[in-house]
């Protein structure tokens, strides 16, 4: 009998605790295996090259050299996925945030203690993290440095010189952080626009981040509202929002309950919440609660999926699964199909983790299985020709 190969895992957290707390964590699933542990980057670089691991697990406050140096070291000289675990704390979400961009495949807060969901979540991100197309990951990030790049220099003032922040304890750093910060600048989105009960509903999971990036930054400000669930950490979610908000010229912000969804609005689901949806008369309003996981997830897709049927939505409806790993959200789409509702999947070719879109496509419940740059186009129009009973055109 052929035995399944184990998921080959670094450690690499400067505290003890840490260390030990992870690797007792991962003992508990027999598909993992924790082959070492480092205390600093240096010491992770002598054992990624002995040991050989699939995975890393990486904080990014550390000393000698940070986390996010690290990592775009890693994805230069020796691609592999890699899992930040990061600070539940204003400045730890921000780096987080960097760090996906900068090519990790996914973030988790920094544990002090676990449950068994926790113990789930970091054991299935870890498997995830194996499986991911590292290959595309790697051209996303070629793709941000170049427009990074191609903007900062647009955007330097003429004759000045961009303020370099280092890393502390670096005495260099190959991609300074620039004092330049630049929001795009919001359009207001004429009310008329609105068409009683058009929303746009989003799910996604393992990288969502990147990808809602790709899909959001893409369209103009004349948006038909958006909602957004992405399996995120608590505290994260907010620095995501606002990452997105700084490039996109319509306004996206983590979720309030109370919220309603307008156009010109995207709605991120904050993390430890789940976003439920209700029709008040008019118009959608956004409830957020602290109900039981489901698929071991808070947000989750699901419950953002079946609280708009049971508010109605149907055939103005625009439901897009994006890459992720695990069932969430298949259900909900299906029934949203049934509903009536225009309903898309996130193709295997762009997904970094083709897990959520292939179950919805296997129960039938995508009526269209598109590439990560057909997607935005569909938005748009979308938001002039709602589906009705013949559905918007995906091509």
């Amino acid at each position: 009998m052929t035995l399944q190969k184990t998921v080959r895992t670094l450690i690499v957290d400067d505290s003890a605790l840490v260390r030990k707390l992870l690797s007792e964590s991962l003992a508990k699933d027999p598909e993992i295996e924790v082959v070492g542990t480092a205390v600093d980057p240096y010491v992770a670089r002598d054992k990624i090259l002995k040991l050989n691991p699939d995975v890393v697990t990486l904080d990014i406050e550390m000393p000698r050299m940070d986390g996010i140096t690290f990592l775009r070291r890693v994805m230069k000289y020796r691609p592999m996925p890699v899992i930040i675990l990061s600070s539940l704390t204003t400045t730890g979400s921000t780096k987080a945030m960097e760090a996906l961009q900068a090519g990790a495949v996914d973030v988790l807060a920094k544990p002090t203690s676990w449950s068994y969901e926790e113990d789930h979540a970091l054991a299935e991100k870890i498997k995830a993290a194996a499986r991911a197309n590292l290959r595309l990951i790697q051209n996303t990030v070629e793709e941000d440095q170049e427009t990074d790049d191609s903007k900062s220099a647009r955007e330097t003032p003429a004759g000045a010189a961009p303020v370099a922040v280092p890393s502390p304890g670096m005495a260099s750093n190959p991609r300074p952080t620039l004092l330049y910060t630049n929001v795009a600048p919001k359009v207001p989105v004429p009310q008329k626009m609105a068409i009683p009960r058009q929303i746009v509903l989003l799910g996604a999971s393992t990288g969502g981040t990147e990808a809602i990036k790709a899909v959001l930054t893409k369209l103009p400000a004349a948006i038909p509202p958006i909602c957004i669930v992405q399996h995120i950490p608590a505290y994260f979610s907010a620095a995501f929002a606002n990452r997105l908000n700084s490039l996109c010229p319509f306004e996206v912000r983590e979720a309030k309950a109370g919220d309603i969804p307008r156009p010109g609005l995207v709605l991120v689901a904050p993390g430890g919440y789940h976003m439920v949806l209700k029709w008040q008369a008019t118009h959608y309003s956004v409830e957020l609660t602290t109900g039981p996981m489901v698929h071991h997830q808070r947000p989750a897709v699901d419950v953002m999926f079946d609280s708009a049927v049971k508010a109605g939505a149907g055939q103005n409806t625009l439901v897009i699964l994006l890459t992720g790993m695990g069932a969430d959200g298949a259900e909900g789409m299906l029934n949203l199909r049934k509903a009536g509702a225009f309903t898309i999947a996130q193709n295997e070719e762009t997904c970094v983790v083709f897990g959520m879109p292939r179950e919805a496509i296997r129960m039938g419940a995508a009526q269209h299985v598109l590439g990560l740059d057909k997607i935005a186009p569909c938005i748009q129009r979308f938001a002039t020709q709602p589906p009705g009973k013949n559905g918007v055109s995906a091509t």
